[in-house]
């Protein structure tokens, strides 16, 4: 039988979990972080991961969101103390530029490739993959909000097409490391020019 932990220790617990899943994330990626490390570092029994999350990549999966949020957080700040009397297209491409950029530094968003986010979609369950991607919407929908956009721009689409620029950037050295950031560049200022009116 389980132990039961008071409301604090289990605050306590779901924090230190998502902190060692963070670290061993950034260390060993996706496939080669297992339960059993997780726990080892957080000093819990096997079973008692399993009261706070069904599968390591649901604990994974939240962990990155956790990151991405942040950094999607400071764009919208950014987004939001814009000069609007100034060239809102280059501003904005410059913030959505700076998010890739943070975002390909980040130690946990660097470690997640294509074959690495592969894995983590084949074994989340439908719906978790579907709440994000409608949160990537809804975010998409706020930073809309401030912005001087094209009546026929379809927010969809264009969430759709920022997600692709940032697994475009999981290319870094195909794409060469001495053009990445200009590459990075005229693709984000490519979707900008077709949302600013």
């Amino acid at each position: 039988m389980p132990k039961s932990y008071s409301e604090q220790e289990k605050e306590y617990i779901k924090k230190r979990l998502k902190e060692e899943a963070a670290k061993c994330l950034a260390k060993f990626g996706v496939r080669h972080t297992t339960v059993d490390e997780i726990v080892r570092r957080v000093n819990i029994p096997k079973g008692t991961f399993y009261l706070f999350y069904q599968s390591k990549e649901l604990l994974l999966f939240e962990v990155i969101l956790e990151e991405h949020e942040m950094i999607e957080g400071k764009v919208y700040q950014a987004v939001s103390e814009m000069k609007q009397d100034g060239d809102i297209a280059g501003q904005l491409t410059k913030i959505v530029c700076d998010f890739f950029l943070t975002a390909s530094k980040s130690p946990i968003l660097k470690m997640i490739n294509t074959n690495e986010v592969e894995i983590l979609e084949r074994k989340l369950p439908p719906e978790v993959l579907k709440k994000h991607l409608e949160h990537d919407s809804l975010t998409m929908e706020k930073v809309f909000s401030l912005l001087p956009i094209k009546k026929e721009a379809d927010k969809d689409i264009f969430s759709a097409a920022f997600r692709a620029v940032y697994f475009a950037t999981l290319h870094e050295d195909e794409i060469g490391e001495e053009y990445y950031e200009d590459v990075l560049y005229l693709l984000v200022k490519g979707l900008i020019d077709q949302i600013i009116s």
